[in-house]
């Protein structure tokens, strides 16, 4: 499942990222969203988790949870729009 996570601290890297999505089962990839032009995090990232019922306990204990200092938003992630 890919998942939203949303309202990360800015200086906030992947590594940290998959670990705190790790305590709840496999982590297929992690990304975080950057801006092409100057390299800065732009406070938003997804995360693959395999399996679906680890995923959805993830979004579950995850969403609202205080990370440096910023409440995440995390739910399932929607697929891309065409513009």
């Amino acid at each position: 499942m890919n998942i939203y996570v949303g309202n990360l601290d800015y200086g906030l890297q992947e590594s940290e990222l998959e670990q705190l999505f790790r305590e709840y089962g496999e982590v297929a990839s992690v990304k975080i969203i950057k801006d092409k032009y100057t390299g800065k995090a732009k406070g938003f990232g997804f995360i693959e988790m395999p399996d679906e019922g680890e995923a959805n306990t993830a979004i579950d204990e995850l969403n609202g949870k205080e990370v440096n200092g910023r409440q995440m938003k995390v739910n399932q992630a929607r697929p891309r729009r065409e513009n």
